[in-house]
């Protein structure tokens, strides 16, 4: 699993891009976001393979660094 975390101070949001494998031999990209005090957003995208999934979660983060947004933590499971 591989976790993305993004924030932009000015307006105190976040966004975070998830990859990881599912029981069903699916990897998924989990989007989610929100503001601190505010209900936030998740959409899930499913795909049936690694380079598929990574090339979304890249994409995914690459619009959100160009919206403000800058990369606070990655996490990468080991196993």
């Amino acid at each position: 699993m591989l976790t993305l975390l993004l924030h932009r101070e000015r307006k105190r949001s976040f966004y975070r891009v998830e990859v990881s494998y599912n029981l069903f031999a699916e990897y998924t990209v989990m989007r989610e976001w929100g503001a601190q005090g505010r209900a936030h957003g998740q959409r899930v995208n499913w795909f049936s393979n690694l380079r598929e999934a990574v090339q979304a979660a890249d994409h995914w983060r690459g619009r959100a660094l160009t919206r403000g947004y800058h990369l606070t933590e990655k996490h990468a499971a080991r196993g």
